[in-house]
């Protein structure tokens, strides 16, 4: 029996090279593709691998989420499952956009089709996101995450595409899908509107100073007295339409200490604030007294007429901060409410890429923050600045560029979501969270408070949303490739789906017979992400067995900032189609902080780089670490030196 039955183990044991060993026999042997071979016709367990961007290198936080999915799928296999795992990529959006801008040096969105022009520019989106395939790819392997890179599905190709337009026309076809005139969070400098849930993404509200001013709207019928009206936005004035009040509120008329002869109409609650406790009180009257006055607005720019410059009701006004009087223009939510309920016209003095538009007089040009100053001196020249003052607040800023958004009135498509609320919060109902808490917490008030989905975007790298309109304002959703030839009369068989191509695609109109053309807007990539349970297979037009078998999935994780992303989107499409959540259980994994808890940022030097933790201590210290140090969903504290020390503790002894 001279045989050697086993390898001597060495006294000093490198994990990495006992892991590549390791590594190398699967690779050789086939072992994932045969683990799921030997298991055909057995249950299935399905997972859904939510699809990253690879328009980038992978942090140590994809490498943490992918240990927490690996050992579910394993834990299922071992269990006799036919457990299937898919890769996938998210292909489109402002990330690769903003990528290439980058390398490009493009500063404004207007140099992209002046300098390079819509095809190039696409050209170079696509190569951005395969740039960094091989990269994750590896990442993948070396951490021992078995999932098929193989049958990955892209987001961005033909077939993937075609599953999100019928998608959408389901959608459609259910009157769910609109274009309406809403005031909508807007990057400036991307040049286009954000969803509601971008907005709230981790990260995405920073604490700034504002000014907060009081400016004296002088009343017509009494040119003495002047309204004490509130703003934090400055540059918003330009646009003023009309001042609300809150007509349950008591409002009094007191001197104005800094005008003699001259009167204030305030809420009475904010006088010792912002008056003084001994200010003289002249009369006495309720919010809804008010409502009708006209006034004499700070600036001239919104042309006079019967409906605009005067006192209106709005529920939203209280006392509690300001002086109870709130200016309105169209930057606002609650303002755009009080326009549309009484038909005020609308002036856009801020062009989009955030700048006062040429009728703006001294202004023109200039950008909101810019601007608020120079307003600032303009109202305290004419006497008009009542008081000025520093405002810290949190304010959300675009989570891709880092500009400050603006709330921007214009047209965009939206899916009305807030329709079917209660449907979205019954799939819900149905769904086990992991932490429970997410589910009536951070999740279940998200949905809770649900607004509609704003689904357009001004942009060119993505699925280009599928409606086809003609000048007399026919719209037209189209739900397949197959559809759009049969209304084009001519084959498309080539048609790459992406800007500008099918941009070129027209057809008469079935209503009315004159052209139409697409609406040249692309999609949300987050409804991209959520819609991959469908299409990832081609959904209806392919693998229609397959698709029934594998939904809804029996398990999905990622980590918590997905509440408000692809955990959303995942719930939302599929009640929208099919009236239930795609997923049937969820585990949310918690952050990634440095040793000291601080957010890692490569400003702060502290962000690690998963292959010297791979190259030190090998994958199964850092796996080993992640699963072990507390639930899922606890925040992590990683650095090498942790990690080292999960492999002297656990796996050296």
């Amino acid at each position: 029996m001279d045989a050697q039955l086993y390898r001597p183990v060495e006294s000093r044991v490198s994990f990495p090279a006992v892991e590549d060993r390791v590594l190398r026999l699967w690779e050789e042997k086939d072992i994932f593709r045969r683990s799921i071979e030997i298991r055909a016709g057995s249950p299935e367990w399905v997972f859904y691998e939510g699809p990253p961007t690879a328009n980038g290198k992978p942090g140590i936080h994809h490498a943490v989420a992918r240990s927490f999915k690996d050992v579910f799928c394993r834990f299922q296999t071992m269990r006799g499952y036919l457990v299937d795992r898919r890769a996938g990529w998210d292909c489109h959006g402002l990330p690769v956009e903003l990528a290439v801008e980058k390398e490009l040096g493009i500063k404004q969105k207007r140099e992209i089709e002046a300098d390079y022009g819509i095809e190039e520019f696409v050209r170079l989106c696509r190569e951005s996101v395969v740039r960094y395939v091989d990269d994750w790819e590896r990442l993948t392997g070396r951490l021992g995450f078995w999932v098929d890179m193989e049958r990955a599905y892209w987001t961005m190709s033909k077939d993937y595409i075609e599953t999100v337009w019928w998608l959408l026309k389901q959608i459609w076809d259910k009157g769910l899908l609109e274009e309406d005139f809403k005031v909508v969070p807007y990057c400036p400098r991307c040049e286009t509107s954000l969803s509601s849930h971008e907005q709230h993404y981790p990260g995405a509200y920073q604490t700034v100073s504002d000014p907060s001013i009081f400016v004296r709207f002088p009343l017509r019928a009494d040119p003495d007295t002047d309204l004490l009206v509130w703003t934090t936005t400055p540059w918003t004035l330009l646009a003023n339409m009309a001042a609300a009040v809150a007509p349950e509120l008591t409002y009094v008329k007191v001197a104005d200490p800094g005008k003699n002869g001259r009167w204030l109409v305030l809420a009475r609650d904010r006088v010792e604030t912002l008056v003084g406790g001994d200010a003289e009180v002249v009369a006495t009257m309720a919010g809804a007294d008010l409502v009708g006055l006209a006034y004499t607005p700070p600036f001239s720019f919104v042309a006079p007429g019967e409906r605009v410059h005067k006192v209106l009701a709005g529920d939203f006004v209280t006392a509690e901060d300001g002086s109870g009087i709130v200016h309105l223009a169209p930057y606002g939510e609650a303002d755009m409410v009080v326009a549309k309920r009484d038909r005020l016209p609308i002036e856009q003095m801020i062009d989009p890429s955030g700048r006062v538009v040429e009728r703006g007089g001294p202004f023109a040009g200039l950008s909101t923050t810019e601007a608020n100053p120079r307003i600032i001196e303009d109202l305290e020249g004419r006497e008009l600045l009542f008081r000025s003052e520093a405002h810290s607040h949190s304010y959300p800023h675009c989570w891709r560029c880092g500009t400050p958004l603006l709330y921007y009135p214009r047209k965009d498509w939206y899916i009305r979501t807030s329709q079917v609320r209660a449907q979205l919060e019954a799939s819900n109902e149905d769904t086990n969270w992991q932490p429970p808490t997410i589910k009536h917490g951070r999740f279940g008030d998200w949905l809770a408070n649900n607004v509609d989905w704003s689904l357009s975007r001004d942009r060119y790298w993505g699925t280009p949303l599928p409606v086809w309109r003609c000048s007399d304002g026919h719209a037209t959703c189209v739900g397949s490739f197959a559809e759009l030839e049969k209304l084009a009369r001519r084959r498309l068989a080539d048609l790459d789906p992406h800007r500008p191509w099918v941009d070129d695609v027209t057809f008469d109109c079935p209503t009315c017979g004159t052209e139409a053309r697409r609406v040249p807007h692309v999609i949300d990539a987050w409804f991209d992400s959520g819609a991959m349970p469908f299409a990832q297979w081609h959904y209806p037009f392919a693998n229609e067995a397959i698709f029934e078998r594998r939904f809804p999935a029996d398990f999905i994780s990622e980590a918590i900032d997905q509440t408000r992303g692809w955990f959303y989107s995942l719930l939302a499409i599929s009640t929208l189609v099919r009236g239930e959540n795609s997923f049937r259980n969820c585990v949310v994994g918690g952050l990634i902080v440095d040793a000291n808890g601080r957010k890692m940022s490569k400003s702060l030097g502290n962000v690690i780089d998963p292959w010297t933790a791979f190259d030190t201590t090998g994958a199964d210290a850092l796996r080993w670490y992640m699963l072990t140090s507390g639930s899922p969903w606890s925040a992590r504290r990683v650095s090498l030196s942790i990690v080292q020390e999960a492999l002297r503790k656990y796996l050296l002894t």
